[in-house]
């Protein structure tokens, strides 16, 4: 089978020669110990999103559109010593970050994050003007080639570059986690706004894509979770997120986009059924260390309806050869049911050794093509 069309009877629960042996990265302090331990640095180093041939990755296309704002704010260094840095992104958030330990840009500790560009409905007007949807530079100049070049495939083509920060991860990233719970009660205005505005930027920034090609999938990126719940309610989700998602979606779908995915760490179980009734098909990567994101427990509650990617315990995998072999084999009754495409449950961190990698990778192609019973 062609990747397009594993990854076609995967989707509709028929029979592919095997499951798509996707991956999503790995952190920088993991490549430099493999690299360390001796891998080859050519069979690690890119992008994993689209798949590495080093690795027998099932390869994918990512449509280079630009959905972030234009122009970008102006890198500022506000504050930096031996130890930390205190600076303004292109986003226009200031952010204290440590220096050490940081790998290839990958740091080993998150950011303190001190400030947000926007606090008020006034805010956001002014950061809108940074999110013009018709900015002929949102396509790349080759756009008519790659779409002829698309029409040839033999791979998913995905609808955006690698995940497009959803509804809650944009208003996370303009007004910060705290900020924006304070304003899903204190400022509906707003809240409702910057919804509506992601839902009709996405759509027109879409447009020419939508007419030109039909795409096999759609991602949000949302991150809307922490280990034991989300970070709003359900009744938030649906009062401000789920009538402009629905909107969104159904044009998507309408153009032929045939399927939409949801990418979110922790667990959003409570707001799964929210996310289906909107359209969504697709839910990963699983990260089980939070609660109720066993794959076989989702496919329980939730049936055919929700796909799964993901659930492949990153814990299990740095403690050794048998403890990799009794997760994937747990795994198994999900791989012979269908509907599942097994990964990580995020990026390789480095606990994983080179050795416990390899063999991951070569067990996880048994799983892939059916051969590690229950």
């Amino acid at each position: 089978m062609t990747p397009l069309e594993r990854f076609d009877a995967v989707m509709t629960y028929g029979t592919p020669d095997r499951l798509p042996h996707w991956e999503l990265g790995a952190w920088g302090q993991a490549l430099e110990r493999w690299e360390q331990e001796g891998i080859d640095p050519t069979l690690v180093r890119g992008d994993w999103f689209a798949g590495l041939p080093g690795l027998g990755c099932d390869p994918k296309i990512f449509a280079p559109l630009d959905f972030k704002l234009r122009p970008y704010f102006e890198y500022l260094v506000i504050e930096e010593t031996e130890r930390y840095l205190v600076a303004r992104n292109g986003l226009g958030v200031v952010t204290k970050a440590l220096k050490e330990g940081t790998v290839h840009g990958t740091r080993m500790s998150m950011d303190q994050y001190l400030h947000f560009p926007v606090e008020t409905l006034e805010d956001f007007e002014a950061l809108k003007q940074r999110y013009d949807p018709t900015d002929p530079a949102r396509y790349p100049a080759n756009w008519d080639e790659l779409v002829a070049a698309w029409r040839q495939r033999d791979c998913p083509l995905v609808l955006g570059r690698t995940c497009l920060g959803g509804f809650y991860w944009n208003m996370r990233e303009w007004m910060g986690t705290e900020n924006l719970s304070f304003a899903l009660v204190e400022q509906p205005r707003l809240v409702h706004a910057m919804c509506e505005f992601f839902a009709d930027f996405v759509i027109e920034v879409t447009r020419r894509a939508r007419r030109d090609i039909q795409f096999d999938y759609f991602i949000l990126n949302e991150d809307i979770a922490f280990k034991s719940a989300p970070l709003l309610s359900p009744e938030h989700y649906r009062q401000f997120i789920v009538p402009p998602m629905k909107r969104l979606i159904s044009t998507l779908k309408s153009a032929g986009v045939r399927w939409v995915g949801l990418d979110t760490d922790g667990n959003a179980e409570p707001l799964l059924p929210l996310m289906i009734e909107s359209g969504v098909d697709i839910f990963w990567p699983l990260e089980r260390a939070a609660e109720h994101t066993d794959p076989a427990f989702l496919r329980q509650v939730f049936g055919r309806d929700l796909r799964l990617w993901g659930g492949v315990d990153k814990r299990e995998i740095a403690r050794g050869p048998a403890a990799i072999d009794a997760h994937l084999r747990s795994l198994a009754p999900m791989v012979e049911a269908g509907g599942y495409v097994p990964t990580l449950d995020h990026t390789f961190p480095p606990d994983i050794s080179r050795a416990d990698f390899e063999y991951y990778l070569a067990q996880k192609m048994r799983l892939l093509r059916g051969e590690f019973g229950a």
